[in-house]
């Protein structure tokens, strides 16, 4: 529908919204850095970008994700992040002596789901209901402890 010669649909409302997240309309805060984190999680963990064609008549990056936490999460991620030799690089740039036999598929799962759900508490669309960013920092720090902890 166009007002005045100004288009106005869903799609440029959405697009408002996330330009003030990112600060670009409005000003920077640390709530708009913690979405921007969020967002960031989830396009890691899931493979996808909020710009993908694939989010359109209300859906979003966040929705997806959230939706994504009812299925199997090994149908749900990234195709890269099931690849044995992200796990090897991981471990090998962590200096452990650990590799992807010494971690159990379901701490991997684990870890991927504990960040995909960071990933969704910070891109909540108040600003409010976001977690602190030193909140995150210590579930981060949780979940690579978890992530190297020997079997």
């Amino acid at each position: 529908m166009e007002r005045s010669g100004y288009p106005f649909n869903t799609k440029t409302v959405k697009e408002l919204r996330i330009k003030q997240q990112y600060g670009l309309g409005s000003e920077v805060s640390a709530y708009g850095d913690v979405y921007s984190f969020g967002i960031l999680l989830l396009e890691m963990v899931m493979g996808k970008r909020p710009t993908d064609e694939m989010f359109k008549d209300g859906l979003n990056l966040h929705e997806f994700s959230k939706m994504a936490l009812t299925k199997p999460l090994i149908k749900t991620i990234d195709p890269i992040l099931q690849q044995e030799e992200v796990w090897e690089n991981t471990m090998d740039n962590a200096n452990t002596t650990h590799n992807l036999s010494d971690i159990s598929d379901h701490r991997v799962q684990e870890c991927l789901l504990s960040i995909l759900r960071i990933g969704i508490a910070c891109s909540e669309e108040s600003p409010r209901d976001r977690l602190a960013i030193s909140d995150v920092l210590a579930k981060l720090h949780i979940i690579r402890a978890t992530l190297l902890r020997a079997s």
